[in-house]
């Protein structure tokens, strides 16, 4: 029965569509594995444009010496779902902390109880966010997670369609924001590699090289020990309507009530 929802599920969302790629608030590259049964994961996305958009457009404010905090709370049910819940912060430039918006993320997995040669995970993340920040205040993303693990290689790749309700994203349609990682263990607590970030346009009518985002980030990872997550990275821009240069910081926390409940 769980075999048959999840590939429902996996199929559904393949066959629809879903924001408009990370912006800054949330810049990761997804793995396939989630927060065990019974945990909950609380993370600090903190991320810093250092040199970014320095004029309103579209009534959306800039970003250039920006710090954006998001506060990520996921929590594991069964070793196949999870749903995270995001809250979207801002602080600009003049010294004002803003709150920017909400999203939820339930997300399933492929069972490691299956043995698929690849990880394989499905997260859709629906929200708001303000139309001083976004001008797509309402969105819709579908995020198909892949992963592998090669001896001290690590590859993973999140094909993210992307869906506005309210904005002029909405006759954008449906729109191909992939994201990929590969990082190599340098020793047992540390490792290192690049992590890409796109939003391309819409299917089957991708924007101009001018008009896309591109971003690659030079990051390292920190295994602080299993309740621990740590995550630092440089941004460059690689296009024009993309920030230039941010940096960004996951700092990671999980909790074990089933094991305080014994």
């Amino acid at each position: 029965m769980i075999r048959r929802v999840l590939l429902l599920l996996l199929f559904t969302s393949f066959a629809i569509a879903a924001t408009h790629a990370q912006d800054n608030y949330e810049i990761q590259v997804y793995g396939s594995d989630m927060v065990a049964p019974d945990h909950t994961m609380v993370e600090l996305h903190s991320n810093f444009t250092i040199d970014g958009s320095k004029t309103v457009v579209g009534g959306v404010l800039p970003t250039n010496h920006a710090m954006h905090e998001t506060l990520e709370i996921t929590h594991g049910f069964t070793d196949w779902f999870e749903t995270g819940f995001y809250v979207f912060t801002s602080i600009q430039p003049d010294g004002g902390w803003n709150w920017v918006g909400d999203h939820i993320r339930p997300r399933v997995r492929v069972p490691e109880a299956w043995h698929w040669p690849v990880g394989v995970s499905l997260s859709n993340e629906i929200g708001y966010q303000r139309a001083a920040f976004s001008a797509d205040t309402w969105t819709w993303e579908m995020r198909p997670v892949i992963d592998r693990k090669l001896g001290r290689w690590y590859l993973a790749f999140n094909p993210t369609l992307d869906r506005s309700f309210h904005g002029p994203g909405v006759n954008q349609g449906v729109e191909f924001s992939p994201n990929a990682k590969f990082s190599f263990d340098f020793t047992k607590r540390i490792s290192g590699g690049l992590e890409y970030y796109a939003a391309y346009g819409p299917l089957g009518s991708f924007n101009s090289l001018h008009d896309q985002e591109q971003q690659f980030v030079p990051a390292i990872d920190l295994d602080l020990g299993p309740d621990w997550e740590f995550n630092f990275g440089v941004g460059i821009g690689t296009t024009a309507s993309t920030d230039h240069l941010i940096v960004k910081c996951i700092v990671g926390r999980r909790f074990d009530w089933k094991r305080k409940k014994n």
